[in-house]
């Protein structure tokens, strides 16, 4: 299908980002790689009477890493979080996340920006950032603030983010000990069944932090303090595996649609996460 008649603007500058919001209100929308946004316009699922493509914003571009801290700007492609040689020392759980998601061709154009922003459950980058406590930078007319990638999700596609503000960056402290994305999908490309986020601390053989997050098994990412709690002080045995996992299962909440009814989706995500769990610790 076509999609309705817009108009497109391509400003060079946040500034101007912003101004254009200002004048347009909820006619407006912001696209960043545009995965999300294109195939629902010509769909005729969304109407946007005024398009504001990002990718000339230079500031909204490139990886700094520095000081024990990540920072991705808003642009950052997930061929370039594979690619980057860097983030494969410091934090190699975003090239095997990025890794998983679709296809190369996607990746080539598809944002970390666009991909925690839009509110997806789907998405993997919401769940991987809340693994890693990352804070997510936005502005907007007043100025710019920060918000917990753990806070920003409120329901699906709805979000802490204001509809005159943009998603500028993501920041967060270079993650230290085993990492771990496990991700159970239909099909090569397909969005998760069941998928899980770990990073895990060793010493003296015993794990001294712990943080896991789930995707797509609820309307927002799954932070599960519980499941990361029932890690620690632990040699990350079977027991304290199997404890990690029924604390997990209780904090989400699938729903039966394409991919499976709720108990082979609760069954994924164990599977998942366990693997996740003895990666990561493996790696540690």
């Amino acid at each position: 299908m076509i999609p309705a008649a817009f108009d497109y603007y391509r400003p060079n500058d946040v500034k101007g980002v912003i101004a254009l919001l200002n004048e347009h209100g909820d006619d407006a929308r912001v696209m960043a790689g545009g995965h999300s946004l294109i195939p629902m316009m010509k769909l005729r699922m969304a109407e946007v009477p005024h398009l504001i493509d990002l990718q000339d914003v230079v500031a909204l571009k490139g990886i700094a890493i520095g000081g024990g801290r990540i920072t991705l700007g808003a642009l950052v492609t997930q061929h370039e979080l594979i690619d980057h040689d860097g983030l494969a020392q410091t934090a190699p759980i975003l090239r095997e996340t990025a890794r998983q998601i679709a296809d190369p061709q996607v990746r080539y154009m598809g944002t970390v920006g666009g991909n925690v922003a839009n509110g997806d459950p789907g998405n993997d980058m919401p769940g991987l950032m809340q693994c890693l406590n990352a804070d997510f930078t936005l502005v907007g007319p007043d100025g710019e603030r920060t918000v917990a990638a753990r806070d920003f999700y409120e329901a699906a596609y709805m979000t802490a983010r204001e509809d005159d503000e943009i998603l500028v960056g993501v920041s967060f402290d270079a993650p230290k000990g085993g990492q771990a994305y496990e991700k159970q999908k239909r099909k090569i490309g397909d969005y998760a069944t069941a998928a899980a986020a770990v990073v895990l601390t060793k010493e003296n053989g015993t794990c001294t932090s712990a943080s896991i997050a789930m995707t797509n098994l609820s309307d927002i990412p799954v932070f599960s303090q519980d499941a990361s709690d029932a890690l620690i002080g632990t040699s990350v045995e079977d027991n304290a595996i199997r404890a990690a996992v029924a604390a997990m299962l209780k904090d989400i909440d699938p729903v039966e649609d394409n991919r499976g009814p709720v108990a082979f989706k609760q069954h994924a995500a164990s599977i998942i996460l366990t693997r996740a769990i003895k990666s990561a610790w493996d790696r540690a």
